[in-house]
């Protein structure tokens, strides 16, 4: 996984890379502008915080907010790390993180009257278990889905985790959290039209700009 993002208004010039989800037990070594957040019991690398990453990536001035970086971008954060003392270990990933989902089937959950347990298809047919509290949830539809490893429109990042004792692998989003123009601001999941985009596909944010005009 990889996320990366810059957000000089709260940051200034500092680029926050995540490779791995936080643990408990975390430390950070930083060498001139590089730190490294890594779990000390593995040595495992969590993340990188770059303190003046213009110098690295000049055009990431450019960016408020998730840095979609290429492969030649991921080279030179890899040679600046390495001529820092640390591991260039960090790994292109281009992964999809927002794609069109089908709800195959829906339940209600046994220690909420709100929540639903969904089986949700996603890309080459594989289903991801997907808690929801969005009151129109049903079975039948298609919907995004925000995998694990997405970065929200509000910088929230999606991990697997649990709601009230069931494990949820990923979000099923509303036109308000993916910031959609005119989107209802109540909650509910955005429900795509049939022939919007086929199950499994990257999500088509440009298309979607206009599903509530």
């Amino acid at each position: 996984m990889l996320i990366a993002s810059y957000n000089p208004k709260n940051t200034g010039d500092t680029m926050v890379v995540i490779m791995s989800q936080d643990v408990a037990d975390q430390e950070v070594a930083i060498h001139d502008h590089v730190a490294r957040i890594f779990n000390p019991a593995d040595d495992t690398t969590l993340g990188y915080n770059f303190l003046q990453a213009s110098v690295i990536l000049p055009d990431v001035v450019k960016v408020n907010g998730r840095v979609h970086l290429s492969a030649d971008d991921v080279a030179k954060l890899n040679a600046y790390l390495q001529t820092h003392e640390f591991p260039g270990d960090i790994q292109l990933d281009n992964e999809p993180r927002f794609v069109v989902g089908y709800v195959k089937s829906m339940t209600d959950h046994p220690r909420s009257d709100h929540l639903k347990i969904t089986q949700t298809e996603i890309d080459g047919g594989r289903e991801l278990q997907i808690v929801s509290g969005s009151p129109n949830m049903r079975a039948d539809i298609k919907v995004v889905v925000a995998k694990v490893g997405a970065m929200m429109p509000d910088g929230m990042i999606i991990w697997p985790g649990e709601l009230r004792g069931t494990e949820s692998d990923g979000m099923i989003c509303s036109g308000r959290e993916l910031k959609l123009p005119n989107a209802p601001q109540v909650p509910g999941a955005l429900i795509l039209p049939d022939d919007f985009q086929e199950v499994g596909e990257p999500f088509d944010f440009d298309k979607a700009q206009h599903l509530f005009s």
